[in-house]
């Protein structure tokens, strides 16, 4: 049931038209996923095959490439953001959107999906360090990395006036 809502929720969101799409290439999760199928395809060769392993490393490798890449999309009524192929997405109502504003992460913070309680927010990113920051009527706040932080940031506060 939640696949084909996720299928006719995407379809739906093609067919209103989209304001703002981006993607975002995690460079270093790409290098990481390589170097990780080297890895087991050494292992493999030299351990034999064994379907438990093996099944272990393909979920590795399975959700390593599911952070690859971070799309953002922005039409009429929501902000959605998407990793990977879509393993993970989320989407946001411009409507309970009260601000945007460009911001830089700390090195610390990571990549992928950070929840941090200091400050409280929820953090998604595949690379670098910019960001748009976007707090919610709800109080929440969430940062979305990207490498177009100001475009981003405009076409959001332009989409909740």
């Amino acid at each position: 049931m939640l696949f084909i809502y996720k299928v006719l929720n995407s379809l739906i969101l093609k067919l209103i038209s989209m304001k703002y799409k981006h993607t975002q290439v995690g460079y270093l999760i790409i290098y990481t996923l390589v170097g990780m199928v080297l890895l087991f395809g050494f292992i493999l060769t030299q351990s034999g095959f064994n379907l438990l392993i093996s099944s272990v490393m393909f979920f590795v490798l399975f959700i390593l490439a599911s952070f690859s890449s971070l799309t953002v999309m922005v039409n009429e009524q929501h902000l959605r953001i998407k990793f990977g192929y879509g393993i993970y997405s989320k989407i946001f109502l411009l409507n309970d959107i009260i601000s945007a504003e460009t911001v830089r992460n700390k090195w610390y913070y990571g990549w992928g999906i950070r929840m941090w309680f200091w400050p409280k927010m929820v953090i998604f990113n595949v690379s670098g360090f910019d960001a748009v920051e976007i707090k919610l009527k709800n109080n929440k706040v969430y940062r979305i990395g990207t490498d177009e932080p100001r475009e981003l940031e405009g076409v959001i506060l332009r989409s909740i006036k």
